[in-house]
């Protein structure tokens, strides 16, 4: 396990199966919970916290308690409280990987990787995004198959589902390749 020590990890989350692929490095403090975790890659991607998430680790599944569903129970998993495991508590070191997968609909699967393992600066405002590439999908196009389909709509005008896309996107245009890693810093520094 890593050290008891205060640090930093830099993480990278890349949504999986996306094509050129969709990802953000953060820095954040070792002691961040699997829960404050979840709200940073919410932020970080783009997401709107609309549905079901979990953690896998080692083959453990990590989510917050929810007062209308019990993840576990409602698929047959055993869930650990997200809010009581520290990262510091389930990384292994650099290199380690887990997976994060938010909206079970749509099964937006993200590989959280821990790139480095960098000593604590207390002058490093934590968390904070230092880098990414490409949009965020839009919530509930259906998952990466439904994202692929709905991106060719909006790219042609001829496409049976381009007014219906266009429509449905908030300003009727999207930009797969916009990525505002201001804004994202700007909605973090609320987690501080």
């Amino acid at each position: 396990m890593a050290k008891s020590a205060k640090q930093i990890y830099q993480i990278k989350v890349t949504l999986k199966y996306t094509k050129p692929p969709i990802w953000r490095r953060l820095l954040v403090s070792s002691d961040t919970t699997l829960a404050d975790l979840h709200d940073i890659i919410q932020i970080a991607m783009g997401w709107t916290d609309s549905h079901l998430h979990h953690f896998e680790i080692e083959g453990r599944y990590y989510s917050v308690p929810n007062p209308y569903t019990d993840f576990g129970a409602d698929f047959g998993l055993e869930t650990a409280n997200a809010r009581r495991f520290k990262l510091d508590k389930v990384v292994r070191g650099e290199g380690f990987k887990f997976e994060y997968v938010y909206d079970f609909g749509d099964n937006w699967e993200h590989t959280v990787l821990i790139e480095k393992i960098l000593p604590f600066d207390p002058t490093q405002k934590l968390p904070v995004c230092v880098k990414g590439k490409r949009a965020c999908p839009p919530e509930d196009v259906g998952g990466v198959w439904g994202y692929g389909e709905f991106l060719e709509a909006i790219a042609n005008p001829e496409h049976p589902n381009h007014d219906m896309y266009t429509e449905w996107i908030e300003g009727g245009v999207f930009d797969a390749e916009a990525f505002d890693m201001e804004g994202v810093n700007h909605r973090l520094a609320d987690l501080r």
